[in-house]
């Protein structure tokens, strides 16, 4: 059966190529549904959702965006508008994928409108100027294809019907084979776990012990993204638990690290409700190689432990530690289900172990008291005299779960 596919562009400057896009889809039997973000000139056919259409819903005036000459407010006008269109179809059931095409601007757009959408519901980004430094914002921590046409979007030649046909045949292909998002769901009990390669052996143990126990384990890489998006997935009801091995993308954010996850991290599990277990993995080193930002602070101390040419490490200094310290009791506060916090004695990754540059349990317990200072609610922790890397921090991290869990079990 065809599927609805929504179309965000600019119809007044790329009018023939959206309409070349839309006969594609169309063409194998799926329906389209434009949105107009143009924002000046007259398009050279009748948008589904005109430009007029999206500006009201951003609360504008089409005639009062043109006119104006500040392109930022323009552009998220014209943003916010798209994601409420989106988000109503989607309520309404018209939207099974979405599809953007044209240049920079509307790749944000349409990004913009994308991050508002649910795991699962095909998204993508046709753009000629796919630069790394604007797809890392594109892309967050959307399960979405950027994909690069290569030469601009201009003109009909037989080089742009190609790709635009190529794009065409993307999103139609992702709606074809994609399952209905919201049928998408997990087995009973699925857990999330973070990890990091200075957490690897931790992962691993604390993947068998679940197995072993009967849970499905779910692995997110905590370099910022993929820690990100799994937030995102537990907002929209996906996981029973996690164990959040690796909760730095949140101290990370606040000092500009190279692995951020934003200021909300961790914030969807608190919500939600569901069991949290923590080990601090992380939240005492940063990067500090040539692409940290301000990295001779961090290099200051001279307790830098290089991992190759690109990668080093370095203790984020006291006082960052502190400052990181009240923000996870901010989120242990404001959590509405169980927080569980293992602590290892003996370091928090496999890089600060005994005799390492970068050991230094002292200011790690002083992270610790910061912590206990700032919560107003009760906090279970529990301390192993061990690294993380150990077996016996995984053990409690999953025993630890497995009494949460049958506890919360019991109170239903």
């Amino acid at each position: 059966m065809g599927k609805t596919i929504g179309i965000i562009g600019s119809a007044n400057t790329k009018g023939d190529q959206l309409k070349h896009l839309k006969d594609k889809i169309e063409f194998r039997g799926h329906r389209t549904i434009l949105m107009d973000v143009g924002m000046g000139g007259k398009a050279p056919f009748e948008a589904e959702v005109s430009a007029d259409e999206i500006a009201r819903l951003a609360g504008r005036d089409i005639k009062e965006i043109i006119a104006s000459r500040d392109r930022f407010d323009i552009t998220n006008a014209m943003s916010e508008g798209a994601r409420l269109k989106a988000l109503d179809l989607l309520s309404t059931g018209d939207l099974d994928g979405i599809v953007s095409l044209g240049g920079t601007t509307i790749a944000l757009i349409g990004s913009q409108v994308m991050s508002a959408l649910p795991f699962g519901l095909p998204k993508v980004m046709a753009v000629p100027a796919a630069m790394p430094a604007y797809v890392s914002q594109w892309f967050g921590a959307k399960d979405a294809v950027v994909m690069q046409v290569i030469m601009e979007i201009a003109g009909m030649n037989d080089l742009v019907k190609n790709a635009i046909s190529q794009v065409a045949g993307v999103i139609s292909g992702m709606v074809e084979e994609t399952a209905d998002y919201r049928s998408l769901k997990l087995p009973y009990p699925a857990v999330a776990v973070t990890e990091i390669g200075f957490s690897d052996q931790c992962a691993k143990n604390v993947e068998n012990l679940l197995k072993e126990k009967g849970y499905h384990t779910f692995l997110f890489h905590a370099q910022g993204v993929s820690d990100r998006a799994m937030d995102r997935l537990i907002s929209q009801g996906f996981f029973d638990a996690v164990i959040d091995i690796v909760p730095a993308g949140l101290i990370e954010e606040k000092f500009k690290g190279n692995r951020p996850a934003g200021m909300a991290r961790l914030d969807a599990a608190g919500e939600r409700g569901i069991p949290q277990v923590w080990a601090p993995c992380c939240l005492n080193i940063t990067g500090a190689g040539p692409t940290r930002v301000n990295r001779e602070k961090y290099v200051a101390s001279g307790r830098i432990y290089k991992i190759d040419a690109m990668r080093a490490m370095a203790r984020f200094p006291l006082d960052e530690m502190l400052e990181g310290a009240k923000l996870y009791a901010e989120k242990i506060n404001k959590a509405r289900g169980p927080v569980k916090l293992v602590v290892p004695l003996r370091g928090w990754s496999s890089l600060d172990t005994e005799g390492s540059v970068l050991y230094n349990p002292d200011e790690d317990r002083l992270f610790i008291d910061e912590l206990k200072k700032h919560l107003t609610v009760p906090l279970d922790m529990e301390e192993v005299d061990c690294n993380l890397e150990d077996m016996d921090t995984a053990i409690s991290l999953v025993n630890s779960l497995e009494r949460m869990m049958a506890a919360q079990q019991r109170e239903i």
